[in-house]
């Protein structure tokens, strides 16, 4: 291709992407639902275990809150099929990453197992969004709170009681006799596969691509921060693959990133129970998924203080500063990556999407 239509191409990707900062997308759906169920799924185990005397317990099992994230797409009938394979995923991260915390070299190499093994499933089975984020945090999460000191056994028990929870919630639209009247899908169908065509060839070589380079990179930073940053990287990749989604992600991640640190530095130092910091984090996860298909840069005004907040109780980490100033250099690192990750996509997939892939408004989530 001509040099003066690559730089034409990228002019266009990189105006596409800032003007995108300023627009509010319509929803394709009612999202209330599916921010209240998420913010349930976060807050109630934090507010429970807080009246139980084990407010650590709780911030830890609100880990399990992600599970709640997964098939919203889908009706009730047919996440009831995902969900437990979800929750298996993440609840494996979390053995692996606890079992991986002790030991930073253990820890790192298993970053990297657990990274692409999630992005071959998720995208070999069109789980669809958000992919294998969440599966990458959790793991890193958990090697995190355990090599900060937590018991490995009562961790991973707080977490699976955590996504026991949120896999409740996900479902409890099955109470009314309406949803369960739905017609649906047969697992094979729900989650079709395994199969790895072009298109989801090309995202499994993304992620391991972001995990491989920002691995290196959280080495010469700081390894115990490596996850955030093959975090950051991975939920810029997403599950579009076109070389557009990557840029507009990218931005929005940086921008939004700095946007939610200024938030937390607002929220952090206020003296908050655990009771109302259940109730606040709560109200961060409602308005994500009130957001995150509308504006990604918007989302991540809530996103960043609550995933800031939520590691500072379950690690006890106090120096506000200094966290928000890590994950801000760590995200902007990561976001490079996801977004320069873009220029690998399926050339014979004008649409870099396959058929087995999720309408365009549900690819707006990670």
């Amino acid at each position: 291709m001509p040099q003066h239509s690559s730089g034409r191409r990228f002019r266009t990707d990189l105006s596409h992407a800032v003007s995108s900062l300023f627009r509010l997308a319509p929803a394709p759906a009612p999202r209330w639902p599916i921010g209240l169920r998420a913010a349930i799924a976060m807050a109630v185990p934090i507010a429970v275990m807080t009246l139980l005397g084990r407010p650590d317990l709780g911030f830890q099992a609100a880990t399990g809150a992600f599970v709640a994230l997964y098939g919203t797409h889908l009706p009730v009938v047919e996440r009831a099929r995902l969900v437990p394979f979800v929750g298996g995923g993440l609840a494996l991260a979390a053995v692996l990453g606890a079992l991986a915390g002790p030991s930073p070299g253990a820890t790192l190499v298993g970053l990297a197992i657990v990274a692409i093994a999630a992005a071959v499933a998720m995208f070999g089975f069109a789980v669809g969004p958000p992919g294998p984020l969440f599966v990458v945090l959790v793991y890193g999460l958990s090697a995190h709170v355990v090599a900060s000191g937590a018991d490995a056994a009562t961790y991973v028990a707080a977490v699976a009681g955590g996504i026991l929870f949120a896999s409740v919630v996900s479902l409890a639209p099955l109470v009314l006799p309406s949803r369960r009247r739905v017609a649906s899908r047969r697992l094979r169908e729900v989650l079709p596969g395994p199969a790895w065509p072009p298109t989801e060839r090309v995202m499994v070589a993304r992620v391991a691509l972001v995990t491989v380079i920002g691995i290196g990179v959280g080495v010469f930073v700081d390894p115990d921060r490596a996850y955030w940053i093959v975090g950051a990287a991975i939920a810029v990749v997403g599950v579009a693959a076109d070389r557009r989604a990557a840029f507009s992600r990218g931005l929005h991640r940086m921008v939004g990133t700095v946007l939610g640190a200024g938030v937390y530095l607002l929220l952090a130092p206020l003296p908050l129970g655990a009771l109302w910091l259940a109730l606040l984090l709560g109200v961060l996860q409602f308005a994500i998924e009130l957001f995150v298909v509308r504006n990604y840069a918007l989302a991540l005004v809530f996103i960043t203080p609550l995933v800031l907040l939520l590691t500072g109780a379950a690690t006890g980490a106090v120096d506000t500063v200094a966290v928000a100033v890590e994950r801000v250099v760590d995200t902007l690192a990561g976001a490079v990556l996801g977004a320069v990750s873009g220029l690998l996509h399926a050339r014979d997939d004008p649409a870099a999407r396959s058929g087995r892939m999720l309408p365009p408004h549900a690819a707006a989530r990670g």
